[in-house]
């Protein structure tokens, strides 16, 4: 058997192990509490097979491109030849030279969130529930930029060695204040927001980019130091979209006083 056959194997017995105790639940509440059959049971029998054949097959996507993908970029942005020129020693290059990394990990970590299904999906719910207040494109937008700029910063704090916790504290103290301050109808959303960025395209790849990034340079763990990256991912997404419902309330604000 080749080794694709052997991982799609593998994959698909992970995820069908997965998938049983959901089914195992809705089918006792459908069956046992509301004593009702499946309406379409056809279709939804084989929207689950679709289900446990895509997730296999994403599962084994992960492990042969996006993951070798993420780590081979690191490696190559973070060649001591690249960054510094031939026979550069990788000890002596300084954090500023990393840029290359950062531009990477910003651009690469928003072009995938503006692809998150996941994103895309609440987008649309959230502009048909407000009637068009909230539009679905500059939403993901916002929320993009803000996870390029968390990616980023996380890269910069791997290379630098700078503690999890004091980014942490102070994220988290600037979305409190956000939180008091922004209009209430965003605050939820963009709460909301900071979850389904960290999903199906978005962790696999800046996962793979933290974990190689600190692989490469002297000095860092990969354990304690490569991980993290998707806390702040999930964070600035927050600040982003408070921030940026702030600033159009305050703009709004000013354009009517000077009519």
């Amino acid at each position: 058997m080749s080794l694709l056959a052997t991982s799609l194997t593998q994959g698909l017995a992970e995820t069908v192990r997965a998938v049983v105790p959901i089914g195992v639940i809705l089918a006792v509440f459908q069956f046992a509490v509301l004593r009702r059959r499946v309406p379409h049971g056809r279709r939804v029998a084989a929207g689950a097979v679709m289900v446990v054949a895509g997730l296999a097959l994403f599962i084994v996507g992960l492990e042969a491109a996006l993951f070798p993908i993420g780590r081979t970029m690191a490696e190559q942005l973070t060649s001591p030849e690249f960054l510094a020129g031939p026979g550069a020693v990788a000890a002596d290059i300084s954090w500023w030279q990393y840029y290359w990394v950062f531009l990477f990990a910003a651009a690469i970590s928003l072009a995938t969130t503006l692809a998150e299904p996941a994103l895309i999906a609440v987008g649309l719910e959230a502009e048909d529930v407000s009637g068009g207040t909230v539009r679905a494109w500059p939403l993901r937008v916002t929320i993009a930029i803000g996870v390029g700029v968390s990616v980023a910063l996380s890269m910069w704090r791997i290379v630098v060695g700078a503690p999890l916790f004091a980014f942490l504290l102070v994220g988290y103290t600037v979305v409190a204040v956000l939180t008091m301050l922004a209009p209430r109808s965003i605050v939820p959303l963009a709460y909301d927001s900071g979850g389904v960025t960290t999903s199906t395209v978005t962790v696999p790849i800046v996962t793979a980019l933290g974990l190689g990034l600190a692989s490469t340079v002297p000095g860092r763990s990969e354990l304690e130091d490569g991980f993290g990256v998707i806390a702040l991912a999930v964070m600035f997404p927050m600040i982003a979209v408070m921030g940026y419902a702030r600033l159009s309330v305050a703009l709004g604000r000013r354009s009517r006083r000077q009519r």
